[in-house]
């Protein structure tokens, strides 16, 4: 493990190194982008001594980046567990994430931690803590996901599945995208998202921006691809970058020289194209070389979980059933279960969706949508915390007649309590993180018990700790979703609620985080608790039982 004072001065190396090879990279970037803005631009490329200082920046640039990894590799990977290890935990946690949120604006920081996950950056889950209970959990009846933990990411930080893979890295065990819109829209004007510090909250009013199904089935498609159906599995093909890197560069080059090629074979040109050759070449290499250390030294192949799609509605369309049927008919295949949206403070009309005559409709539209193209998929409802207790009644009427297979509570709130502190409360948009957890924790329990236990709820809204997710699941939630929290605790916080969790599940007596839902409502609780039993005795006697296993 590393003593504070070694790992400054690491990062004090490698963040010299970056401030002196990020302007060549930069360069690079420039001149692989626009090749006809280069010979433009270059005139005096045919010197040699300019050639001479173009190969000394790009062998610089490639040695001091590589030296950067090899030093960080060194001494985070080969004395602990690399991304695992505590140290890397508490770089992201105690130096990163609050780094970021002193110099990034809520939104940018949003796209460099999505990045930073995406690449295969942020630590990787401790996932041997808290063997000693089981934290398995089983949602659903007919259509049965089966997780190896009750934590799962919310909605709304994988907008469209560009960074599954890395997602599950963090010990997800389900990972939610979305939501998605049938067509792609940008959603709300800029600035739409706000830090509530002093209240550990966050304001947002995206407003749906998304890539549209079209695109973000693209994403799924090569998620899948690479890592199997229904979300698990070995990796079935690398990267064309890994595993051809001649090619990348030989196409790069043959780019490079179509275009060259059509322009004036002058001498000046010439020697232009073969910078912009060079630098290809040197940039592909480059990649490969980076990209093959880190995956095979920081990235295990095994990447699994279960894959949620949240799915929306246009904001300019007044079909809504049309909106998510068509989600479901294009993401539906490559979910492991499916997310019907009517809650999202942010687009005008969408929570009026709520109303139980309209959501019976809706529900039963989207599970005829779900069987033609999605069969497998359980289909959820996800509901805003700011529902009366009769309108909760009504709702919960409409989950038991149309035998919904789950349902999501909450979402965020347009309410404004009054211990807030934060001169961002006034901000307009859905507020989320802890100021929301009582309200989320009481709307689950009210809807646990209003459907007897029997629509299966997932928990979301604050939940920084393991004692967090265990009130929640006390509440009636049979497993916990965890978003906004991360803002503030940074990407460990998954590893640790759950060692906590399963540390106060062992000391109040149970031998499986399932044991724990419901126990709040008592009378309930002992009736789910004897069909748990017999489910889990008919799952031991029964061959060929099927569930998305982990």
């Amino acid at each position: 493990m590393l003593h504070s004072s070694s790992l400054k001065r690491q990062m004090n190396i490698i963040i010299g190194g970056l401030n002196r090879i990020l302007p060549d990279l930069l360069i690079l970037r420039i001149k692989r982008a626009t090749p006809s803005l280069v010979l433009r631009r270059c005139p005096t490329t045919n010197n040699p001594t300019n050639m001479n200082q173009l190969r000394t920046s790009l062998i610089r640039t490639t040695t001091l980046t590589l030296g950067s990894i090899a030093l960080l590799e060194v001494t985070t990977h080969l004395p602990s567990q690399g991304r695992s290890s505590q140290s890397y935990h508490s770089l992201f946690d105690q130096v990163v994430t609050p780094l970021g949120r002193r110099i990034f604006t809520p939104e940018n920081a949003h796209h460099l931690a999505l990045e930073v996950v995406r690449y295969g950056l942020a630590p990787r889950a401790r996932l041997t803590i808290g063997d000693g209970v089981d934290m398995s959990v089983v949602i659903g009846d007919t259509r049965r996901i089966r997780m190896d933990s009750p934590i799962g990411l919310a909605a709304g930080f994988d907008k469209n599945g560009v960074a599954v893979g890395g997602l599950f890295d963090l010990g997800f065990s389900a990972v939610e995208i979305g939501s998605v819109t049938p067509l792609p829209q940008p959603g709300n004007a800029k600035p739409r998202s706000f830090r509530l510090i002093e209240d550990r909250g966050i304001i947002n009013r995206f407003g749906f921006n998304s890539e549209g199904a079209e695109m973000v089935r693209e994403h799924l498609q090569k998620y899948r691809r690479e890592f199997g159906g229904r979300g698990y599995g070995l990796a079935m093909e690398r990267s064309k970058v890994a595993e051809h890197p001649q090619v990348v560069a030989e196409e790069a080059t043959t780019s490079t020289s179509d275009d060259n090629d059509s322009a004036n074979k002058s001498e000046s040109i010439e020697a232009a194209k073969k910078v912009n050759q060079l630098s290809h070449s040197l940039g592909a290499s480059l990649a490969y070389s980076l990209g093959w250390a880190w995956s095979k030294l920081m990235i295990p192949q095994h990447r699994t979980g279960v894959l949620g799609v949240n799915l929306g509605k246009n904001k300019l369309s007044d079909d809504e059933v049309a909106d998510y049927t068509q989600g479901i008919k294009e993401l539906g295949p490559y979910a492991d279960y499916l997310v019907i949206n009517v809650s999202s403070p942010n687009t005008p009309g969408l929570r009026s969706l709520q109303q139980a005559d309209r959501l019976h409709n809706l529900i039963t539209s989207t599970q005829s949508a779900r069987d033609q193209y999605a069969p497998h998929a359980p289909l959820f409802v996800k509901l805003a915390p700011d529902l009366t207790n009769e309108e909760m009644t009504e709702i919960a009427q409409v989950m038991m007649q149309t035998q919904i297979d789950g349902m999501i509570v909450s979402n965020t709130t347009n309410a404004r309590p009054d211990f807030l502190l934060s001169k961002n409360k006034t901000e307009i948009g859905g507020l989320s993180g802890a100021p929301i957890k009582e309200r989320s924790t009481e709307c689950i329990r009210i809807m646990y018990q209003l459907t007897k236990g029997d629509i299966p709820i997932i928990g979301v809204g604050g939940v920084g700790s393991g004692r967090d997710a265990y009130e929640k699941m006390k509440a009636g939630a049979s497993m916990i979703q965890v978003y906004s929290m991360m803002v503030y605790e940074g990407p460990g916080l998954i590893s640790r609620i759950r060692k906590e969790l399963a540390e106060i599940v062992e000391e109040n007596g149970h031998k499986s985080v399932e044991e724990v839902v419901g126990l709040d409502c008592e009378e309930i609780y002992w009736t789910k608790r004897e069909e748990m039993v017999k489910r889990k005795m008919s799952e031991v006697g029964a061959a060929g039982q099927t569930f998305v296993e982990l």
